[in-house]
């Protein structure tokens, strides 16, 4: 299992903070997704070789959040 936080912009409520963690939480391979609000990022925790950090980056970013 592997642990990576992504720094995230654009999320300031308790709605985008289950936006992302559920459109992560879809992604076979994904067995965690936790958002700090005030430190605007999440972290995930993941199978390697099923899912991939630049996937998870994806997904941030179609759910509407910029991944800086």
């Amino acid at each position: 299992m592997v642990e990576v936080t992504i720094s995230v912009e654009g999320m300031s409520c308790g709605h985008c903070k289950a936006a992302v963690e559920g459109a992560l939480s879809k992604l076979d391979g994904v067995a965690k997704a936790e958002v700090n609000l005030a430190a605007k990022n999440v972290t995930v925790q993941y199978e390697n070789g099923k899912v991939t950090e630049d996937a998870l980056k994806n997904e941030i970013e179609e759910a509407g959040y910029d991944v800086v």
